[in-house]
């Protein structure tokens, strides 16, 4: 279990900040926030507390899948322009 939360972590971490970094873009896909706005709803929906175990593999397995699937579908220019900014951040840490 501690692996697979470690997985998610890392997985669906970097694509939620190249997500938010691409929402914030001011050259975003039109179809960008409605795709986000129905996974957040997906996240959230009652069968998650109606059936539990559905709602466990909801949450670990369909949302990381999905998250990256939004993220492999931006253009070439904004995952671009995330790259830069990254690289810009992890060097001031530095």
């Amino acid at each position: 279990m501690k692996r697979l939360i470690a997985l998610w972590r890392t997985v669906a971490g970097q694509d939620l900040r190249l997500l938010w970094y691409a929402v914030r873009h001011e050259h975003r896909p039109g179809w960008l926030v409605p795709a986000l706005a129905g996974l957040a709803l997906f996240a959230v929906e009652p069968l998650n507390v109606a059936v539990p175990v559905l709602g466990t593999i909801d949450e670990f397995v369909l949302l990381p899948l999905i998250l990256h699937g939004i993220a492999t579908m931006l253009p070439a220019h904004v995952v671009d322009g995330y790259a830069r900014a990254y690289d810009k951040r992890l060097r001031r840490r530095a």
